[in-house]
């Protein structure tokens, strides 16, 4: 546990320098998150024994793209930003009420869902979206809305078809395995590699409904994989 608490303290101490660039007013944070997040993937591996292996990044068209991905753990929220160059995310606004995390992500340019506010939210959703796309910025969005624990799959939200339509770029779908070694709501975390994946890009043109079945087939399929995967590393941890 001491070596976990490591880490923890290493992403405080992150966080905290986050919000003193924030406090200073600088117009938006960037280049340093990657080299930060860095030290953070290195140290998760040399106490923890959590390292990750990315696979598909072929895939990733060049030009405007959505990423929706699965959601298991905490991880990915980190691993995006790692990865892929000045993404934004797509989130509920009451995550930017958390103090360091929530102020840092709203400073970064993250898009808060209100899902209080109906017909209006996806609205400004839309909006919000057009504008960071137009910037050049790729979307990180979650279909399922909130995390779901491995082997558990949560309706598809209709936020990502309408991004989808309105914005008429590219969807990457992306499976991973995070939560077997990175569980929610829990202090340890488990020896092995994290995977993540992405899938070829479903291109734009479809109808809702074919790019819903696509998308939520896709990752159901690749999910499978890689759950699997996770759960052999974790009963053969000598291979």
């Amino acid at each position: 546990m001491r070596n976990q608490g490591r880490v923890f303290g290493l992403i405080v101490v992150f966080s905290a320098g986050v919000v003193l660039v924030a406090v200073l007013s600088i117009e938006r944070i960037d280049t340093p998150l990657p080299a930060g997040l860095a030290s953070v993937f290195g140290l998760l591996k040399a106490t923890t024994g959590v390292g990750h292996r990315i696979e598909g990044q072929e895939n990733i068209p060049d030009g405007p793209v959505i990423f929706a991905s699965k959601h298991q753990s905490t991880w990915e929220t980190m691993v995006f930003p790692y990865l892929v160059k000045d993404p934004v995310t797509i989130l509920k606004r009451e995550l930017f009420l958390i103090p360091f995390y929530g102020w840092y992500v709203k400073k970064y340019g993250c898009i808060g869902i209100d899902r209080s506010s109906g017909a209006s939210a996806l609205r400004n959703l839309l909006r919000e979206a057009r504008t960071k796309v137009a910037a050049g910025r790729p979307l990180i969005v979650y279909p399922e809305g909130t995390r779901a624990p491995p082997g558990e799959t949560k309706r598809f939200q209709i936020g990502v078809a309408a991004l989808y339509q309105d914005l008429n770029i590219p969807v990457v779908p992306v499976a991973l395995n995070s939560g077997h070694f990175w569980p929610r709501r829990r202090l340890i975390r488990w020896p092995g590699t994290i995977t993540l994946r992405f899938l070829p890009p479903i291109p734009p043109g479809l109808n809702r409904r074919a790019f819903m079945e696509r998308l939520e087939g896709d990752i159901k399929t690749a999910q499978a994989e890689l759950d699997a995967m996770a759960i052999r590393s974790l009963n053969s941890p000598a291979d």
